[in-house]
């Protein structure tokens, strides 16, 4: 059978010609394209040309390269995401999400949230909210100039963030293991993800000088509760990236610190005192539940004014009734009292879990953050489908690895906090019985 015909005399034509067979039915998911030199040849075009079109569809989703493999037309393929997967009868054990029996009750600030209505033109950020924001990374972001910035949540302020500050096709260097919507913003963007390996101390410094030796314009880092593993940077960690990236100071650095309020650890940082480029996003959804969903990014001055640009009033602005309830929540004590006590009952109920597992023969290190980060004598894949023979829905390491050609992942990552004391029993016996004994 004939191949179907590919014409173009520019990336952009090319690009559009595939599109369109693609659209006719005349390609489908993984047919085979022409390698590039094949169709520069074909199409009387410089190579550089057909490499373009190719980088043009496959940031498009449209195709997928796989090196020497050579590149075929994409299918629509299942995307990870956090949360609880519908339609299972399985006890799912891998959502990651707050036990909802620790998320404080709104009602008693609703009164504080409705007040007077805010009209177009008016300032985007509650200013009581804003104080507070300040007060919140003052301490963490000593001596600098910073400006506050409110956003729908965390993952709504580093698409914000990417995208005034890079170009599609700009590489960005992200935590490996990543967590999941981080890997899709920068996907969805267009951007180059460019791996750094992550320890029990946070990202590597190798990593990282290699990341920077690649070009990244911005670096997406969880300086404690990092999602997967649970790592936080170790102060010398943090020091030692910091002097790395002195010579580096206009490279974007966003720290998403989404486990602030919860964390058992200290806050360590890559942004050092002279770097020009950084923003520090903390949110409440872990804290105070998913459905809050807003966060405040400490930025420069000029970044802030960047992100002025996408958050106008009207459009795209977070509601002022959302920032009121949430400033009444960080102001009250008792509210305050329950999240700690929430952080505090994570912690616990991880290390416990951790302990037995260890106890087990599975040796497992309780870090900080909702999850905890199994490593495994075999596959992940291979225990994660003798779990489910037993009832479980677990997640596997293999959904967070970033790159093409990866070994399989031997962790499984497993929300275990809000088992009961029953199902916690159960679950190791069958972890154990799966990762050890088959």
């Amino acid at each position: 059978m004939d191949q179907p015909s590919i014409t173009g005399t520019t990336a952009s034509e090319i690009a559009a010609s595939v599109r369109a067979l693609r659209e006719r039915g005349e390609l489908t998911p993984g047919d085979a394209l022409p390698p590039v030199r094949e169709l520069a040849v074909r199409l009387g075009v410089n190579r550089n040309t057909a490499v373009a079109a190719y980088r043009l569809l496959s940031q498009a989703g449209l195709v997928i390269a796989r090196g020497r493999a050579g590149t075929v037309v994409a299918g629509r393929e299942t995307v990870a995401q956090e949360g609880f997967s519908a339609g299972t009868v399985l006890r799912d054990i891998g959502t990651g999400n707050p036990d909802p029996r620790r998320i404080p009750d709104l009602s008693p600030a609703l009164a504080h949230a409705i007040g007077r209505p805010v009209l177009y033109g008016e300032p985007v950020i509650d200013p009581a909210l804003e104080e507070r924001a300040l007060s919140w990374v003052g301490d963490d972001l000593p001596a600098r100039q910073v400006r506050i910035t409110v956003t729908n949540g965390a993952v709504d302020a580093v698409e914000r963030l990417l995208a005034q500050a890079l170009l599609r096709d700009d590489a960005v260097a992200l935590e490996d293991p990543c967590f999941l919507a981080s890997i899709h913003t920068v996907r969805l963007g267009g951007y180059r993800a460019v791996p750094v390996p992550v320890d029990a101390e946070g990202m590597t410094v190798d990593g990282l000088r290699a990341a920077l030796d690649a070009g990244v314009r911005a670096i997406i880092c969880t300086p404690r509760a990092q999602n997967p593993t649970g790592a936080s940077l170790s102060p010398a960690r943090a020091a030692a990236l910091r002097a790395l990236l002195a010579d580096h100071p206009y490279v974007l650095i966003i720290e998403d610190d989404h486990f602030s309020m919860l964390s058992r650890r200290g806050y360590e940082t890559l942004i050092g005192p002279a770097h020009r480029r950084f923003a520090l996003v903390r949110s409440v959804s872990k804290s105070l539940g998913p459905d809050m969903c807003l966060a405040v990014a400490a930025t420069d001055p000029e970044t802030a004014d960047r992100l002025a640009f996408r958050l106008s009033p009207g459009t795209t602005w977070v509601s002022h009734i959302l920032q009121r309830l949430v400033l009444a929540q960080l102001s009250d004590e008792a509210v305050l009292g329950e999240v700690e006590a929430a952080g505090r009952h994570y912690a616990e109920r991880n290390a416990s879990f951790a302990a037995r597992l260890t106890s087990l023969g599975l040796p497992t290190e309780p870090r900080d953050g909702l999850n905890l980060w199994v490593e495994l004598p075999v596959e992940a894949r291979l225990v994660a489908d003798r779990l489910m023979r037993r009832g479980w829905l677990a997640r596997t390491g293999d959904e967070f690895v970033l790159g093409e050609h990866r070994s399989p992942s031997r962790h499984l990552r497993l929300t275990v906090h809000d088992l009961s004391a029953e199902e916690s029993e159960r679950l190791l016996d069958d972890l154990a019985a799966a990762a050890l004994g088959g």
